[in-house]
């Protein structure tokens, strides 16, 4: 392994800007694809500056400019959020489950559409198209079992979350509900959780007051 040991700390930073540009190019959100790629070109445009490779130092650096403007964009983007009720036994609901079903089960694998027990069912709309799909079920003493809250790739960016758990929230406060439970089925779905405001009890279950 004596070549791992003779590579520079400026050879390291080049193989670390491409791995992180790599990395940016397999994420399907259009938010973590700007940030991490931003810091890939900001890696290699520091890289090309360094060893003299203005080109790429130039190149770079511009990549690095138009992430910083997407993300701008994104972030200070006036949209409009809606929630759209909907019965449990929509045809179009479960279309949009069936064409979404693997991604779904990343995030939710035990998930089986249940017309029955998901009987609190909205789909979120983000300036008119369909961002994701949340769905629960009362228990009939003041609190609701989320089934499913689910968000697709490209809006992924935690507007959805915090629109469904205030607006939404507010609506079902109305309905009666006080108390929102979940069980996290992934990782990412406990970190989700956690950032929504969820809070960890001792049977493995979130639960949030509204």
């Amino acid at each position: 392994m004596e070549w791992i040991t003779s590579i520079s700390a400026l050879e390291w930073m080049g193989y670390a800007a491409s791995v992180v540009v790599a990395v940016s190019l397999a994420l399907s959100s259009v938010v973590k694809f700007r940030v991490v790629n931003l810091i890939g070109a900001a890696l290699f445009s520091a890289y090309g500056f360094i060893i003299g490779a203005y080109p790429v130092g130039v190149m770079n650096g511009f990549i690095v400019l138009v992430d910083l403007y997407y993300l701008a964009q994104i972030f200070g983007r006036k949209e409009v959020f809606e929630v759209l009720e909907i019965q449990p036994d929509s045809r179009f609901l479960q279309r949009f489950l069936d064409f979404h079903r693997q991604d779904i089960q990343g995030f939710f694998p035990d998930y089986h559409f249940d017309p029955v027990n998901d009987s609190l069912t909205f789909f979120v709309l983000r300036n008119m198209e369909v961002a994701g799909v949340f769905a629960g079920s009362p228990d009939g003493k003041g609190g609701l079992k989320v089934s499913i809250d689910y968000v697709i790739p490209r809006f992924r960016d935690l507007k959805n979350g915090r629109f469904v758990y205030g607006h939404l929230g507010k609506q079902l406060t109305r309905a009666g509900i006080k108390t929102i439970q979940a069980c996290p089925m992934a990782p990412t779905h406990e970190r989700y959780l956690r950032r929504m405001g969820f809070k960890a009890q001792s049977d493995g279950v979130y639960s949030k007051s509204l």
